[in-house]
């Protein structure tokens, strides 16, 4: 058994790493509710957008546009998948990282032909040592997601689904639900019109319209706004999920370190007795042998 100077290091140790897990799940809580209520406020503008979406879908029968193309004269061997992968820019958050890169790496396995577009630090690394073909100049933080930031990712996606240089977008990233972290893989392009059937608000204002100057026009305009939506929703939902990750990560970590305190202090009153027993039975025996050399 560890002596009592020992066991009180151990603890004081212990101690210290509790406070930093205990301020780290805070922390975590914190940005969590404040990401949270970034989002609600700006979910009814993007509902707004993809509402309007499906209602020129609606009033329009024969409708082409290059968001919605699905032809790419290509086989599927042939096609250029790109992945916007989202993982986190730090650790020590239980098994988010883990589970985003194996969720990555089994569908980027599915095709010949892939880009990665990665946003946060730890997806970043993890695919440049896989060597896999990484937009170099993609270079996003997975922390304190933002409108503007979700722009200029929309921006560079969308550039280069159009230009023909990916012909199909995929997302990767982690879906809070029910207070667990759900791995999911969400199609961005082309568009679907089945993305935008379940879309109808509950009092309908309208049921004929006309688009001016054509529909395709108004799309040029609603797609690009829709897009950003769609990836702040993203960058923010899995920020959220990191988030309560690190909280959970944090919280079995702060009640380990009280299980070990208690443990740890019931050793050290146990070898603080001992040594009590020991000092009296060593008085004890230097009173007798005193008695026995006077008798």
């Amino acid at each position: 058994m560890a002596n009592m100077k020992e066991i009180k290091e151990r603890i004081s140790s212990i101690n210290d790493i509790m406070k930093i897990t205990n301020a780290m799940y805070l922390i975590s809580s914190s940005k969590l509710k404040k990401a949270r209520d970034k989002l609600d406020a700006t979910v009814p503008y993007f509902d707004s957008i993809q509402y309007t979406i499906h209602h020129i879908l609606k009033h329009t029968d024969e409708f082409s546009h290059p968001y919605f193309d699905n032809g790419r004269d290509k086989a599927p061997e042939d096609k250029t998948y790109g992945y916007i992968i989202v993982s986190g820019d730090k650790g020590m958050c239980g098994a988010y990282n883990h589970n985003i890169m194996k969720l990555a790496e089994s569908e980027l396995k599915k095709h010949e032909h892939t880009a990665v577009f990665a946003i946060g630090a730890v997806g970043r690394a993890y695919f440049q040592r896989q060597g896999a073909d990484i937009d170099a100049e993609f270079l996003y933080t997975a922390q304190d997601p933002a409108p503007y930031r979700a722009r200029r990712i929309a921006e560079t996606v969308t550039e280069h689904f159009l230009s023909g240089r990916l012909d199909e977008v995929y997302v990767i990233y982690t879906r809070l639900e029910k207070a667990a972290e759900v791995p999911t893989v969400t199609k961005l392009f082309p568009l679907e019109r089945e993305d935008f059937e379940d879309t109808d608000p509950p009092n309908e204002r309208h049921r004929t319209a006309r688009f001016e100057p054509s529909p395709e026009a108004v799309m040029d305009t609603l797609v690009p706004n829709y897009t950003k939506g769609f990836i702040y929703g993203v960058l923010t939902e899995a920020f959220c999920a990191e988030q309560n990750a690190r909280m959970t990560a944090m919280d079995s970590a702060t009640t380990s370190a009280g299980d070990m305190i208690s443990q740890l202090t019931l050793d050290y009153n146990r070898a603080r007795q001992a040594a009590i027993t020991q000092e009296i039975t060593e008085i004890v025996g230097g009173a007798r042998s005193q008695r026995r050399k006077r008798a």
